[in-house]
């Protein structure tokens, strides 16, 4: 059986902030479904960013049978200061992957598959084209499963977007993750503003929007209640917000551990901006009950 333990604290500069709080706690994983879920991943020789950014849910989601699915690699040609994926140089495309995925999720038995990726700048298309096949597999193979794509920005290439949208999914999730004061600490390689078109060139072409944010990098509470409306305005429909947790001390440190109760604010703040559902607690990432979103 799982056990109650504190996340890793990985921070070890000269001034870390306070002690992790008690309500940053995770069940680790074990038991059959999660040693099931780790075995088929690996057999399908797949990725997963519950396991490469190191997602504190990941014995939660295992132990439920379903996963975030990462395709394109495990290398990432960005190097965001908030997250553990690796950047560097990546592989070539792997051209059967999409057909891995789709069987895993056959396997699973999935009603609602998420999938996500590095980003690719490397590539003329962003692995647009990799995103649509991976969509189309699934649903040949899983027809009553819905689908949900997490993507990067594709450096705002509208045929790339085009692609996706031949084999559209059910949601399309694209996160702006931070304010917009702190993108260039943050996100040095992205761009506010591109993201927030990014989510309303989809909206406006019929698909379901999602969008998440991170708390704790440094933002005011005004500031991220800005980024909301920012996400709404652009036609977001589903909103996540969690935590900011430390992968390394390599990374951007914590500034803030945000309470249940101000979470608690958040949504309710959320919901009056006209967002369809929001999932808001220090330990939500933007997959955390994704089934329940395409419902």
């Amino acid at each position: 059986m799982g056990y109650e333990k504190r996340i890793t604290d990985m921070q070890n500069h000269a001034n870390p902030p306070k002690r992790r709080p008690e309500w940053l706690k995770v069940r680790l994983g074990s038991g059959e479904n999660f040693a099931d879920v780790r075995r088929l991943i690996r057999e399908k020789n797949l990725h997963t960013v519950c396991e490469s950014a190191r997602c504190p849910n990941v014995g939660e989601c295992f132990n439920r049978r379903t996963a975030t699915f990462m395709i394109l690699g495990d290398v990432c040609s960005r190097n965001c200061r908030f997250c553990n994926v690796q950047a560097g140089k990546p592989a070539p495309p792997d051209l059967d992957e999409p057909e891995r995925v789709a069987d895993a999720v056959a396997e699973l038995k999935l009603k609602h598959a998420v999938v996500t990726s590095v980003t690719r700048d490397d590539l003329h298309d962003g692995g647009a084209d990799i995103f649509a096949r991976t969509v189309r597999a699934i649903r040949e193979k899983s027809p009553d499963c819905s689908v949900e794509i997490l993507i990067p920005d594709f450096q705002a290439d509208e045929r790339a977007f085009e692609r996706v949208l031949r084999d559209p999914p059910d949601i399309l999730n694209h996160n702006l993750e931070t304010v917009a004061r702190l993108y260039d600490r943050a996100r040095p390689q992205a761009d506010y503003r591109r993201s927030l078109d990014l989510v309303t060139y989809f909206k406006r072409r019929g698909l379901r929007t999602k969008s998440g944010l991170m708390a704790g990098l440094g933002e005011t509470d005004d500031e991220l209640y800005e980024a909301m409306r920012h996400l709404r305005e652009a036609g977001c429909d589903i909103l996540t917000v969690g935590q900011y947790l430390q992968p390394t001390k390599n990374h951007l440190p914590v500034e803030r551990y945000v309470t249940p109760d101000t979470f608690a604010e958040y949504r309710r703040r959320a919901a009056e901006m006209g967002f369809l559902a929001v999932e808001a607690e220090p330990l939500v990432r933007s997959s955390y009950h994704a089934d329940k979103h395409a419902e």
